[in-house]
Formats: structure tokens, sequence, C-alpha cells
């Protein structure tokens, strides 16, 4: 299994910047893509962006040039970090990385983190 652990939400003031990072700890996966998604209040959740384990990296058009993701593969880590923030960034971010297992079936399977609450306050 993998388990994923992200940290550093908080409470900002738009304009304000946040670097929220997400810990994937396993033993029998290889972790290959990451990314961050994000559930607004009311709404459904939504992808914020993708980086492959080469570091290419795709955004969702509301955060281009705001938001960079980025990861550490011998940490198997990736990170998010939110500049410019809007009150429309406010929801619960989630991490999520896709990996393959080391063994038979040798499958790729999708891993979720619980979620960290970002608030922007205008």
């Amino acid at each position: 299994q993998v388990q994923l652990e992200e940290s550093g939400g908080g409470l900002v003031q738009a304009g304000g910047s946040l670097r929220l990072a997400c810990a994937a700890s396993t033993s029998t996966f290889t972790i290959n893509g990451m990314g961050w998604s994000r559930r607004a209040p009311g709404k459904q959740r939504e992808l914020v962006g993708t980086i492959s384990r080469s570091g290419t990296t795709n955004y969702t058009d509301s955060v281009k040039g705001r938001f960079t993701i980025s990861r550490d593969n011998a940490k198997n880590t990736v990170y998010l970090q939110m500049n410019s923030l809007k009150s429309e960034d406010t929801a619960v971010y989630y991490c999520n990385a896709n990996a393959r297992s080391a063994g038979f079936p040798f499958k790729s399977y999708d891993f979720w983190g619980q979620g960290t609450q970002v608030t922007v306050s205008s």
C-alpha cells in the first residue's frame, strides 16, 4: 500500500502564499505520477495539477501562473506552491499518487491523501 500525508494547509489572506507538501510512504510500490486536487465547499473535486516522475507538469487554467507543483523523487514527496491566493482557492486540497506494485500483479493503482484545509480570507 501507499500512505499519503499532506501538510502545510492553513489560513492565509488573499494575495498571500502557502506551500503544501505530501509525503508518500511505501515499501512495495513505485511512485509514478503525482498530483493535487481540491474540493471547494459545495463543489465537486477539481484537478489542480499533475507532475510526472520526470517532472513534467500540467495545471488547470484557474491556477496557471500562480501555482507550481514540484517533487523530490528521493523523498517520494510532492509539493504545491500557491502564490497570489484568492478566496476562490479556499478548499480541501488532496494529493494523489499513481503507483505500480513492485511484485505480482505489477499493476498500477491510484492512492489519495486525507486532505488539508486551505482557507483564503478576503
